[in-house]
């Protein structure tokens, strides 16, 4: 034996250090844009501090305070009136309503991998899906600075965009307690060949949200929670051993939501949805999984396609001025590749200059005024530099 614990085990996990890590009370003095804080969540609202993230210093210093909360402190926090106009969520709520019917008749779509099946209703890539069927409704939808900027401020920039969404019925049992992407799908065995720094590092390679498509009162089941677990190492292990998940039903909390408003928290956080109590609330919510440039996202997303659905209905928006420029970019960042790797390097050569991504052809196509044609075109000669 030595000296080093470069790799960890369920038999290492420890009830006592993981209980002393959740008994933590967050410094309310360090996070000076919170409205309120509730069981060590804080709550912020984005209808006051929308304005902020116009401003550079002012969105730099509310992203570090949303950085340190979601990997130093609690974890999670709650955006309020991340939708200040409902009409988006409105319209992609009755398109998500239609996705679930058609799935059902088709006999394809999906439940829930933590709950009882019937429970509820899940559309896998409901991104992708929203786009082919309205990429207006997407551009309104996604293009929310807001969201955005949360990304950023846990994954910095050209990060990906991907979504589930999930439709609990009234009675809908709830989730058991678990972490997610990437290490939370692995098995335990597959786990201990994974060193410890592994472990870390996948807290910060997803950062996981969900938007409120419906008002969400604590009786028909948010996601239960658990403050600072995501700072426990061993949590990768500790998840799915009965002693942590009696810790988890004994000291869980729940934040309400309104329709509009976001939760976001770290992938390593203890969480499970709750149990529907309601006779008459379907609880919908799109449940975002955003990675970091630096990871796989968990879904393939057809990202060529949808940027080519997506550019005349921009073009068109800039025309009419339905969109400020900072919702336009959001629209964009949760549509198109903005990482420029992997490619092929016989025809994208290392140089001084970083090849072009969809992002910054998008944002040029725009500017230059290129028609859908012409951007279709260069969209297909980066996939073509990609080819292996």
């Amino acid at each position: 034996m030595n000296n080093f614990e470069s790799f960890y085990s369920s038999e290492n996990c420890d009830i006592k250090e993981f209980e002393k890590l959740i008994k933590q009370e967050i410094n309310s003095n360090l996070l000076n844009c919170a409205e309120e804080i509730i069981n060590n969540v804080p709550v912020y609202n984005m209808e006051v501090l929308r304005d902020n993230l116009h401003d550079k210093d002012q969105r730099l210093s509310l992203m570090s305070e949303w950085a340190y909360v979601l990997s130093k402190a609690s974890g999670a926090l709650v955006l309020k009136n991340t939708y200040s106009d409902c009409s988006s969520i409105d319209l992609a709520t009755k398109i998500y309503e239609n996705i679930i019917l058609e799935e059902k008749e088709k006999n394809i779509g999906g439940s829930d991998h933590y709950a009882k099946p019937g429970a509820n209703d899940r559309i896998w890539n409901s991104l992708q899906k929203l786009c082919e069927k309205d990429s207006f409704v997407f551009a309104k939808y996604f293009g929310n600075e807001i969201i955005s900027s949360v990304c950023e401020s846990y994954l910095g920039p050209s990060y990906q965009m991907s979504a589930q969404v999930n439709l609990v019925h009234p009675g809908g049992e709830a989730q058991r307690p678990h972490r997610d992407y990437h290490l939370g799908f692995q098995s335990s065995e597959a786990l201990r060949n994974f060193p410890a720094h592994a472990h870390s590092v996948s807290n910060f390679l997803t950062l996981q949200g969900a938007i409120a498509h419906v008002d969400i009162p604590i009786e028909s089941g948010p996601t239960k929670i658990l403050p600072y677990s995501q700072l426990y190492d061993k949590g990768w292990f500790a998840w799915k051993n009965k002693e942590f998940i009696q810790c988890f039903e004994e000291n869980y909390i729940q934040l309400p939501l309104q329709k509009g408003d976001t939760i976001f928290f770290s992938p390593a956080l203890f969480h499970a949805a709750g149990t529907n109590k309601t006779d008459n609330i379907e609880r919908m919510v799109n449940l975002l999984q955003v990675s970091s440039p630096f990871g796989r996202t968990m879904e393939t997303i057809n990202r060529k396609e949808m940027v080519k659905k997506l550019y005349p209905q921009l073009s068109k928006i800039i025309k009419n001025k339905e969109m400020n420029e900072y919702d336009i970019l959001a629209s964009i960042y949760a549509c198109a590749e903005g990482y420029a790797w992997p490619t092929n390097l016989d025809f994208d050569p290392p140089s001084s200059k970083i090849p072009e991504t969809q992002q910054t052809l998008f944002i040029k196509a725009l500017k230059e005024n290129w028609s859908n044609e012409e951007f279709s075109l260069q969209i297909d000669n980066i996939s073509k530099n990609q080819v292996a």
